[in-house]
């Protein structure tokens, strides 16, 4: 056990409907200002409602131009909003000194840059898409808006992207914490962005959810949500830095508690059985009783089943204090923020707390015996709060509750077993060139360049259906992502002898995400309007759907996350949960890393001058799953498990060279390796191999191979992508799954270092020791 580093608020900033900065959002909150009205800057006609919680104030200069360093022409909205959000918080963080690479980002985002897709999906048609068109998808990717920020900043840490649908905001808190006490950074500008879409409001218009009026959640006539846009973001440091620094503490993120509900696609459990488990993780990891806590700022939606089900799950967490509790939601007034929600409420969140007011919730008529709980009605509440938890829910069920107090609040945290390693235990592999780990190596031994032309670009597409080896009542509802998914993770279940439980985690990588049902949902509503919108689908446009889908099928209901890093999704998802078992909030973890290649993102990568052309002539794509199970050594050794390999430790740098571009020395994925063995303990002369990012992009391939001369080790260099193809997120399973069956034929024994880079310049490095025990 060692003593939990603190991490503490230093700074916020926010756009919403109340208007640009913190001040307009409490400003309006605390008064019970309801801003949600007539939308004016999005088309809304055949939506079930025309009102929404719309940003209408001028944004102030970004300070950075992405769009030249892309190549794009037009603004993304998300994306806009998210720089003056964060212009707004970092302009006041008080860490003047703090090296560029002490600092990280975490982004949570919803939709992404959804409103770009949009408008090229619209321009280009049935017709090619144009070499503008593939730069202008790049923004599509929520981890292209991270990486954004970190350039308008010059920050160098880690970068790092979830998507985890209306639940993002709040995820980036936690594994931006969790990051700080790992010591991977000592601070980090993380929140959430999203902008209206017409892909939401037709995607909510289809499932019945919206409201003709402003959304009044805990209410007995509630009828439905309000949509909202805008981004919220905070600076969080560690506390000893930032006191150092003198800078302002305007609060402390005690812990979180994250779960899977596997329960249904959109609905949550209706006894909140899922998100009371979160609740309960936030109580545990933060040291409090249920006591403690006198104000929850709710999910609050305004849906019938959502706010019933949050208030039985307060109820089961909390049991009788509840009663005394408040439970309160801002949605009431600014819509719902979808990916951005968790970042703006934890905002309004600390704000409750250093003006010790609990903030209403609008519009509340009378009270729902099903919900029942006090919700601050009408006005807000002077409140003596030490602490006060923040809760987020989301589609395919995840869930996150944050914990924050006011500074100094609470005397001692809990301590974290970081002691605890994290071992392999199982692999599943449903990928073009094998469905094994043994296949996969016999492909790659073999140097026979997997896939085929298509369009000037080198694809090795899934013949196999993932849905043939599904039961029927299995594959309902569930798109191609998660059947890739589902049908990996079993494999590796299988593999690994384990039967999943709500101890049992999910963390999933997808680089492209749920590009497929994207465009079949889409496509339709930009022809035909948004009653085409079709209800089975748009839950499956969210990244996270697959990892529900995991969860709900196979059973595995303990924390779940979702990594967007680009082709850096598998290793971001890697990393993050090897920090969940270091801290002992999850035994096992399954881990799978999925991307399904439509002919519209191939066609993509075919215009982009770095993968397309003369410059990706040796260049492949591949689709497919690849999941692993890590587990706690500790539980492993329990049941008897044959331990595959220890992850031994993992880095994570940034170049900061521009959006979209690599330094050209190396020296981002350079300072990730170093990371990656300070973690793991070992030197360059102890490497046995180096399975590298490498995919026969010269651009790419050279910086890395500068980075590797400078580490100085004297391992052999391995490059399995220039033969089975980039398997876009799933970089680092490929080298995991490889290192393991090399060590199983005989291969040198010792640690491996595995690489996986984005294409924008964010560098992971993990460090495995395959084959302890065969």
């Amino acid at each position: 056990m060692k003593k939990t580093k603190r991490v503490v608020v230093t700074a916020m900033g926010a756009v919403t409907s109340q208007g640009a900065g913190v001040e307009a959002l409490w400003h309006g909150v605390r008064a019970g200002k309801v801003a949600i009205d007539r939308v004016r800057g999005l088309p809304t006609e055949g939506c079930a409602t025309d009102i929404g919680g719309e940003v209408t104030a001028p944004l102030p200069p970004a300070g950075y131009d992405y769009r030249a360093d892309l190549g794009v022409h037009g603004h993304e909205r998300a994306v806009d909003l998210a720089l003056a959000a964060a212009r707004e918080a970092m302009s006041a963080h008080g860490l003047p000194d703090l090296p560029a690479d002490e600092w990280g980002v975490a982004i949570g985002s919803c939709n992404g840059g959804t409103r770009s897709a949009e408008r090229v999906l619209r321009r280009a048609g049935a017709n090619p898409l144009t070499a503008d068109d593939a730069r202008e998808l790049l923004l599509l990717s929520p981890h292209t808006i991270a990486e954004i920020l970190a350039c308008a900043f010059g920050l160098k840490g880690p970068v790092l992207s979830v998507n985890t649908a209306c639940a993002s905001g709040a995820h980036a808190l936690a594994h931006a914490a969790e990051a700080i006490r790992a010591g991977r950074a000592q601070a980090f500008l993380v929140g959430g962005t999203d902008a209206f879409t017409e892909t939401a409001y037709a995607g909510f218009t289809s499932l019945q959810s919206l409201s003709r009026r402003p959304a009044a959640p805990y209410s007995r006539h509630r009828d439905g949500l309000s949509l909202g846009e805008g981004s919220g973001m905070l600076v969080l440091a560690e506390e000893s830095v930032a006191r150092a620094a003198g800078a302002p503490v305007l609060a402390e993120l005690l812990g979180y508690g994250l779960s899977a509900d596997g329960h249904h696609a959109t609905a949550p459990h209706p006894q909140g059985e899922g998100a009371a488990r979160a609740i309960r993780g936030a109580l545990r990891t933060s040291g409090l009783t249920v006591e403690d806590v006198p104000y929850i700022n709710g999910h609050g939606t305004g849906t019938p089943k959502n706010d019933s089900a949050e208030s039985n799950a307060v109820r089961a967490a909390l049991g009788q204090a509840a009663e005394k509790a408040a439970l309160s939601s801002v949605k009431s007034m600014i819509g719902h923020l979808l990916g951005a929600a968790g970042a703006v409420e934890a905002i309004v969140t600390v704000s409750a707390l250093e003006e010790q007011l609990a903030p209403p919730t609008a519009g509340f008529t009378e009270p729902d015996p099903r919900c029942g709980l006090d919700a601050v009605p009408g006005s807000a509440r002077p409140m003596a709060m030490d602490v006060a938890l923040s809760n987020n829910f989301a589609f395919a069920g995840a869930n996150a509750t944050v914990a924050f107090s006011r500074p100094g609040a609470r005397a001692a945290l809990p301590a974290t077993p970081w002691e605890e390693r994290v071992v392999v235990t199982g692999i599943g592999v449903l990928t073009p060139s094998g469905g094994s780990p043994e296949e996969l190596w016999r492909a790659f031994r073999s140097g026979a360049l997997a896939g085929v032309r298509e369009s000037g670009l080198r694809l090795a597409r899934l013949d196999v259906d993932p849905g043939s080896v599904m039961a029927p009542g299995e594959r309902r509802r569930v798109d191609r992502l998660g059947r890739l998914a589902i049908v990996s993770c079993r494999r590796a279940l299988e593999d690994a002898r384990l039967t999943p439980d709500e101890r049992v985690g999910v963390v999933l990588g997808s680089g492209l995400g749920p590009m497929r049902s994207t465009e079949d949902f889409l496509r339709p509503v930009l022809e035909e309007g948004a009653a085409a919108g079709n209800p089975a689908i748009f839950p499956n446009t969210v990244y996270n759907a697959a990892a529900g889908q995991i969860a709900m099928v196979l059973g595995a209901k303990g924390p779940t996350s979702t990594a967007a890093a680009a082709h850096a999704a598998g290793a971001s998802a890697l990393s993050i949960a090897h920090d969940m078992l270091r801290t002992g909030t999850a035994d096992a973890v399954l881990c799978p890393a999925v991307d399904d290649l439509t002919d519209t993102a191939a066609e993509a990568y075919s215009r982009l001058p770095l993968t397309g052309g003369p410059g990706g002539r040796h260049y492949g794509l591949a689709e497919g799953g690849i999941s692993l199970v890590l587990e706690r050594e500790s539980s492993a050794r329990a049941r008897g498990a044959l331990v595959l390999g220890e992850l031994l430790g993992h880095g994570t740098a940034y170049d900061a060279a521009g959006a979209g571009r690599w330094d050209p020395r190396g020296d981002g994925l350079y300072r990730a390796m170093r990371k990656a063995l300070a973690d793991a303990g070992t030197g360059p002369e102890e490497l046995t191999a180096v399975w590298a990012n490498a995919a026969g992009i010269p651009a790419v391939d050279r910086p890395e191979e500068r980075a590797l001369r400078r580490l100085g080790t004297r391992a052999e260099v391995l490059a399995p992508k220039r033969v089975l193809g980039e398997p876009v997120g799933a970089g680092a399973h490929l080298g995991v799954a490889l290192a393991v069956e090399e060590r199983r034929r005989g291969g040198a024994a010792g640690p491996v270092l595995i690489n996986s880079s984005s294409l924008g310049g964010t560098h992971i490095a993990l460090v495995l020791r395959p084959g302890t025990e065969f």
